[in-house]
């Protein structure tokens, strides 16, 4: 880098500048903007004519400082917490009925819930056969992962 900033300091600055732009579109992962801000905060003072050691040092600081300060703060903003719920985790809980026989190995099966009838597979891979009332587990991709409703046991 040295060998870079012996040419032009300021020039060297302002293609790393764009270096550092450029990848950081690439890539769009906030993964070198941190070090395009450091090279924009060295740019002034190798244009003031200090020397490539404070240089440097200015572009690490700066870099070092946006990249713990600032990018948490635009994680949050970039990728907020949590899934957005869709209308179809609106069944997750809820109760079914196997209109198809669910066979995994077979890759068949169907469950009308909620009005709704989804591909379904057992969760135990065990297989479940038509009419059976079944609890919608989780859903992946299309298919609804179900298991068979158990009826509690009443000790008399």
């Amino acid at each position: 880098m040295f060998q870079i900033l012996s040419i032009a300091p300021p020039i060297a600055w302002l293609l790393l500048l764009v270096m550092f732009a450029v990848i950081e579109g690439v890539t769009v992962g906030l993964a070198s903007i941190w070090f395009a801000l450091g090279a924009l905060a060295a740019l002034p003072f190798a244009l003031l004519g200090f020397s490539v050691w404070v240089q440097t040092l200015v572009f690490a600081v700066v870099s070092l400082v946006t990249l713990l300060l600032l990018r948490p703060l635009m994680v949050n903003i970039l990728q907020p917490k949590g899934s957005t719920p869709t209308n179809a985790d609106r069944i997750l809980g809820k109760t079914g009925i196997v209109t198809v026989p669910i066979d995994n190995v077979a890759a068949q099966g169907q469950v009308k819930v909620a009005g709704q009838v989804w591909t379904a597979r057992s969760a135990s891979t065990t297989p479940i056969a038509a009419g059976v009332q079944v609890t919608i587990l989780r859903i992946e991709g299309v298919k609804v992962m179900v298991e068979p409703v158990t009826v509690p046991t009443h000790v008399s």
